[in-house]
C-alpha cells in the first residue's frame, strides 16, 4: 500500500499533463477570445473527466434543487480539500463561470494560460492585486457570468476540517447581489491528499460533491456580511458531519 500511493499519483500526474499536452493546442485557441470562452470551458469539462476516469476516479454528485436550475449569474462557494477539487468542479457546475485562484497558478507552465486569459488571479499578498481580482470579478457577474471560489484561500493542513473562511466572497455576493450556492466536496482528500508525495494518499475511488441550496442576497447590506459568512460556513460543515466526514 505504501509503494501504491506515490505510483497512483505518479500515474495521475502524467495522465493529468499528457491530457493538458494534448489538448494544449485546442485551449490556446478557444482561449485567443473572450467569445470562444464557453469552448475552452467545455474542453474543460472533458478534460476533467479525462483526468478523473484514467486513473479510476468516478463522480457522482447530488443537488438540493435541479442542477440546471441554479440561479446564474452566482458565486459558487465551497470547501478546498484537495487539489481534485478544481478538477470535480468542472464536472457538473452548470453554466458558464470562470475560477479565482491563487495568483502563483498563472506562472504555472501549460496550465498558467487559464489564469492568463479566462480566470481570475489573487495575489493575496498584495492589497492592490486583491482589488483587481475583486474588481474582475464583479465585472464577470455584472455580465451574467458565475465565479467559482474556495473562501478559505487554501488547502488546510487539517481537511476536511475547513479554515475560517475570508470575507471576500460574501462582501462581493451583497455587493453585486447575487446568490450564493454553496458547493461540498466530500470526500476528495480521501483521494488525493495534500502533504508530501510519499507520506499523503493517493487511491483510485468515489469524488462525491453536494450542490446545496441557493442562498439569496437580495435585500443584503454590509451589515449582513458576517451572518452571510457564519451561515455557508454552518452548512458547508453541517453537511461534512452528514456525510460521516468528522464528527
Amino acid at each position: 500500500m505504501i509503494l501504491f500511493r506515490p505510483l497512483w499519483k505518479l500515474f495521475f500526474l502524467l495522465n493529468f499533463v499528457l491530457g493538458l499536452l494534448v489538448l494544449y493546442p485546442f485551449f490556446r485557441w478557444h482561449l485567443r477570445k473572450e467569445d470562444t470562452f464557453p469552448k475552452a470551458l467545455a474542453l474543460k469539462r472533458f478534460w476533467a473527466a479525462w483526468i478523473m476516469s484514467v486513473p479510476g476516479i468516478r463522480f457522482t454528485y447530488t443537488s438540493e434543487v435541479p442542477i440546471e436550475e441554479l440561479p446564474q449569474p452566482c458565486i459558487f462557494c465551497a470547501n478546498h480539500t484537495s487539489y481534485l477539487d478544481i478538477v470535480s468542479s468542472y464536472r457538473k457546475t452548470p453554466g458558464f463561470f470562470v475560477f479565482m485562484g491563487k495568483g502563483e497558478l498563472k506562472k504555472a507552465p501549460l496550465f498558467g494560460m487559464f489564469f492568463k486569459e479566462m480566470n481570475i488571479p489573487v495575489f493575496r499578498d498584495s492589497r492592490s492585486g486583491s482589488h483587481k481580482a475583486y474588481l474582475r470579478a464583479g465585472a464577470e457577474l455584472d455580465k451574467g457570468n458565475s465565479v467559482f471560489l474556495y473562501p478559505e484561500a487554501t488547502i488546510p493542513k487539517t481537511a476536511p476540517h475547513m479554515k475560517v473562511f475570508k470575507n471576500g466572497a460574501f462582501k462581493l455576493a451583497i455587493d453585486k447581489q447575487v446568490p450564493i450556492v454553496p458547493v461540498v466536496f466530500v470526500n476528495n482528500w480521501k483521494i488525493l491528499q495534500n502533504g508530501g508525495f510519499f507520506k499523503s494518499n493517493g487511491k483510485p475511488g468515489l469524488s462525491k460533491v453536494v450542490y446545496l441550496k441557493p442562498i439569496l442576497t437580495r435585500g443584503m447590506t454590509e451589515a449582513d456580511l458576517l451572518a452571510l459568512k457564519e451561515t455557508v460556513y454552518t452548512i458547508i460543515d453541517n453537511t461534512l458531519k452528514e456525510e460521516k466526514q468528522y464528527n
